[in-house]
């Protein structure tokens, strides 16, 4: 309807009158969009009345009419029940990558209602091109498009008319028949065929050159991804059990969390790089194990030493033993800067230092430790932070050790002084087998070997003593995984 069509109120009572209505389907169209309660606003309903909202504006103004105290008036006729019987518009996303080499094929799905934002993006993908990546309906042959429709849209800036006859041959086709195809199969509704559009982005590198796998693999790929949008997935619960599990192909690393303790912590306390090195390419490949770059090698060769270390260490956590005692938020980015995933303070650090270096770790995403090393009550000490550090470590010394296990008891401590919250407990200090499975059945989380394996003559026999203490610490997390995806 045009302004010119549109009669002005003859009285205020009309106008309100007219304006509630309006507002009221301002709301019902907003709710089907959103899932819940939107106030009105002036735009929208001008909108809906059919007329601009300076027009709007004129009309409030000459009859004195409130339009804020409409709106509140309006709300308040409609519950959140109402706008949860409102049917929310079709919002899936798929993604799947399959094959290898040049013509490995990446696709990322949108699949939803045409008169929801899906549908929108469909229309204005549709309707505004992009030089290099214009987007283009996907037909099984030229004239035959799959239902629901389809929209390719290319990723990769297509330069030359080579690259075009990838995305509108072998890709074109693939898409539009794992579309066809999921209809038929039953993966996508037949009675939604319709309602729904389907929206896809395609990967294609420059250098793919056989069309026979640009379309196998592209077919693969979009029937995957539309089966995963259909199912939801991935689960949460898939997400957490992957996330610290998982190599990024192009990575080519995986930065692992400490989830599942217990774990075992070497400490490379060693101040001699290359001697380092070479006790890190014995040690056993296993997801238990930590890291540490120990003070003597940090106060030799700086924090350095860490990105030094990743040469032979790029999968493994590894946590710089600073020892910090004042300026923690500085030491903590030093460190981080160097790639490391965890650092430690001293735990007679003053608190406003302990809490600067726990704030600015979690800050950057990695873990803070405390050391409690001569600390007469830890409790204490962790009582009066702002924050619990990730790790607290119970310590003896070297220049202490007896070959008595003391301090153990405090394990179940500082678990049930700090109920609920979340940190691991890590042992050190001349930790041997016997010790160390004895810290493992108190409920230590990490255990930390120093000369027990960096000295020994068999470094991977030392590790695998502590490896095999407990079923967990013999368990690796990728040790039973089957390929599936």
């Amino acid at each position: 309807m045009s302004e010119k069509n549109v009669k002005k109120p003859e009285s205020r009572d009309e106008l309100i009158k007219r304006l509630t209505e309006a507002a009221k389907k301002e709301i019902e169209a907003r709710s089907i969009l959103t899932g819940r309660i939107a106030k009105p606003t002036i735009s929208g309903t001008a909108k809906i009345l059919g007329v601009h909202r300076d027009t709007l504006y004129s009309w409030l103004k000459e009859f004195n009419v409130d339009f804020k105290e409409i709106a509140e008036n309006v709300i308040l006729t409609i519950t959140p029940d109402s706008v949860g019987r409102v049917e929310k518009p079709t919002y899936l996303i798929g993604e799947a990558l399959v094959g290898d080499g040049a013509e490995v094929a990446h696709v990322d799905i949108l699949i939803g209602d045409k008169n929801g934002p899906v549908g929108e993006a469909f229309a204005h993908g549709l309707s505004s091109l992009s030089m290099g990546h214009t987007p283009l309906l996907a037909v099984i042959r030229p004239n035959l498009p799959p239902k629901p429709h389809t929209l390719l849209v290319p990723k990769v800036t297509v330069k030359s008319l080579e690259d075009a006859n990838k995305i509108f041959g072998p890709v074109q086709a693939a898409v539009a028949k794992a579309v066809a195809d999921a209809v038929e199969e039953g993966i996508i509704p037949r009675d939604k065929i319709d309602d729904w559009v389907i929206i896809c982005s395609a990967f294609v590198h420059p250098e793919a050159k056989d069309y026979r796998k640009l379309y196998h693999y592209n077919y693969g790929a979009t029937k995957l991804a539309i089966r995963r949008a259909l199912s939801g997935y991935p689960s949460l619960e898939k997400v957490f059990y992957e996330k610290d599990r998982a190599t990024h192909p192009i990575m080519g690393f995986k930065v692992p969390r400490l989830w599942r303790p217990p774990y075992l912590q070497i400490s490379l306390d060693i101040p001699d790089l290359e001697k380092t090195k070479k006790v890190i390419a014995q040690i056993p490949r296993s997801d238990r194990i930590i890291l540490e770059a120990g003070t003597p090698l940090i106060k030799r060769y700086g924090t350095k030493v860490i990105s030094d270390l990743r040469e032979v260490a790029k999968d493994i956590f590894i946590i710089a033993d600073l020892k910090t005692l004042d300026v923690g938020k500085v030491e903590v980015d030093i460190a981080y800067e160097e790639t490391a995933d965890g650092v430690i303070a001293a735990g007679l650090a003053p608190k406003e230092t302990l809490d600067a270096f726990i704030y600015e770790a979690r800050r950057l995403g990695i873990y803070a430790a405390i050391d409690m090393l001569n600390v007469e009550n830890p409790i204490d000490k962790l009582k009066s932070l702002k924050e619990l550090p990730d790790i607290v470590i119970i310590h003896r010394g070297i220049d202490q050790e007896t070959g008595k296990t003391i301090g153990l008891e405090l394990i179940q401590e500082l678990k049930k002084t700090f109920e609920g919250k979340k940190f691991l407990v890590a042992v050190a200090g001349g930790i041997i087998p016997e010790t160390a499975k004895e810290a493992l059945e108190k409920g230590a989380d990490i255990i930390i070997v120093g000369r027990y394996i960096t000295q020994s003559k068999d470094v991977e026999r030392a590790v695998r003593e502590f490896l095999e203490l407990t079923p967990e610490m013999r368990e690796d997390i990728d040790l039973y995984r089957v390929h599936v995806e």
